[in-house]
């Protein structure tokens, strides 16, 4: 198979769920210490049909001295099979991320990065975060992204009429925390707790909803897991939503189902990384379980 480095068309995949976009970067932001928005343009993102809330979507990235990210040629149905066929060190780095703000009207998406392991200001550990920490404008990407509105990358879904929603999460959800946030109406009560790296990363969340949200900065607090299990909180019908760390998860939904007894339908849990594991590990483990 000969790869191709021109990006993806509009080709569908699957039920035409999700497509390829193609697009540059535009500008970068610090948003805090750890964290950094880019913003992404391009005549396709006019299409970009993002749902919103914790809407996510696969961004695909350049090696280091590649001009664009590989991808294999004919993106289309049973893209990934070959995509992962290709030569680790040659196909494009794929990561899974928030969609923060659109503007289909200028074409453009803001996504946030979280740039693990900084020791400067251009150094991170991990494909991703180092691509992020250099990002220049005019930077090319690729994203796989969603075609309609209601689709499968939205999962922030409480059962009709809840009244309370309880969230979870760390900085690598911190996007989608925002954009849940300002989903809610002004008729839920929700109660978010949010462990961020540094003091810095804390920010303002806009919402109509009757929202409290408690912070945690990492090593100077009780973590997430104990923050959580400290509070108690549990009103009848509440809806969950819980991400971040995949063993932080794992031991919260377990809480929330079997000490605290929400119906498991009630919550929502996702596991955004594993310590000591790439993105390709998770994918590769998901891959072997199905």
């Amino acid at each position: 198979m000969t790869p191709n480095t021109a990006g993806a068309t509009a080709t569908a995949t699957g039920a035409a769920e999700f497509r390829f976009f193609r697009a540059r970067v535009r500008n970068t932001a610090r948003l805090g210490p750890t964290i950094v928005r880019i913003t992404f343009g391009g005549a396709d993102l006019r299409e970009f049909a993002g749902g919103g809330r914790d809407q996510s979507f696969s961004l695909f990235l350049p090696h280091p001295g590649q001009r664009a990210p590989v991808l294999p040629v004919g993106a289309g149905g049973g893209w990934f099979a070959r995509w992962r066929a290709m030569d680790p060190a040659i196909r494009a780095v794929m990561r899974s991320y928030t969609a923060c703000e659109h503007r289909p009207d200028q074409a453009e998406l803001d996504v946030e990065f979280v740039l693990h392991g900084v020791t400067g200001p251009v150094r991170a550990s991990g494909p991703a975060s180092r691509w992020a920490a250099g990002a220049r404008v005019g930077d090319r990407v690729v994203l796989l992204g969603p075609a309609v509105e209601d689709n499968k990358g939205v999962g922030f879904r409480p059962p009709p009429d809840t009244g309370s929603v309880l969230i979870a999460a760390d900085e690598t959800a911190l996007p989608a925390v925002g954009g849940i946030m300002a989903w809610l109406p002004a008729t839920v009560r929700a109660r978010a707790w949010i462990e961020v790296p540094d003091a810095g990363d804390i920010r303002d969340l806009p919402t109509t909803a009757d929202a409290r949200i408690t912070w945690l900065v990492r090593g100077s607090a009780d973590g997430l897991v104990a923050a959580v299990r400290a509070a108690g909180w549990c009103p009848d019908g509440a809806y969950a939503w819980v991400a971040g760390e995949s063993a932080a998860v794992r031991a919260l939904r377990r809480h929330l189902v079997r000490d605290r007894g929400f119906p498991p339908g009630n919550v929502t849990f996702t596991g955004y990384w594993r310590r000591g594991a790439s993105e390709e590990d998770l994918r590769a483990a998901i891959s072997r379980a199905r």
